[in-house]
């Protein structure tokens, strides 16, 4: 809330530098900032009285969106990537995957590793797992399982995280 915003009565108010001037009327509170030509702000409406604060609401709108774009800009985006794998897998298609799922994971993604059943392969779910297990396996050193392996519908999957680097 600026300046005519302000429904209370009284308010604590603080002034453009800092120091506290006490209580105050709003009206006497809204004289004293136009005196100065700057903005009567409301910093704590839930207080008892609200506090406010005599300072130029333009600038201090413009700070607090440059803060935001920084904290933006430092925020990391993290991905999932889906590597499929079948239970009946060659160890070259494997490999393949393998390397994929080592770039993913230099890169900061999280992988889902996932292995479809088709068919009768559905009654070894023995094999899925055994893959999704090596793949953890060959990956230990990147990654840390998040998830465990576990089926859903006709598939079975499991979540590895990029470890975290401690420098």
């Amino acid at each position: 809330m600026v300046n005519d915003g302000i429904r209370s009565r009284e308010v604590r108010l603080i002034s453009q530098t800092g120091e506290q001037l006490g209580v105050k009327s709003t009206h006497e509170a809204l004289e004293l900032a136009a005196s100065v030509n700057l903005d009567l702000v409301l910093v704590s409406p839930t207080a008892k009285p609200p506090v406010a604060r005599i300072m130029d609401y333009g600038k201090f709108r413009f700070e607090l969106q440059k803060k935001q774009r920084e904290a933006r800009k430092k925020q990391k985006t993290i991905s999932i990537k889906e590597i499929r794998l079948s239970p009946t897998i060659g160890e070259a298609d494997f490999n393949t995957r393998l390397k994929n799922a080592t770039k993913f994971l230099e890169k900061g993604d999280k992988v889902k590793v996932s292995v479809r059943f088709r068919g009768r392969a559905i009654t070894h779910k023995d094999l899925g797992q055994k893959v999704l297990e090596q793949m953890a396996e060959a990956v230990k050193e990147l990654a840390t399982v998040e998830a465990r392996p576990k089926m859903d519908g006709r598939s079975m999957f499991m979540m590895l995280a990029p470890k975290a680097d401690k420098k």
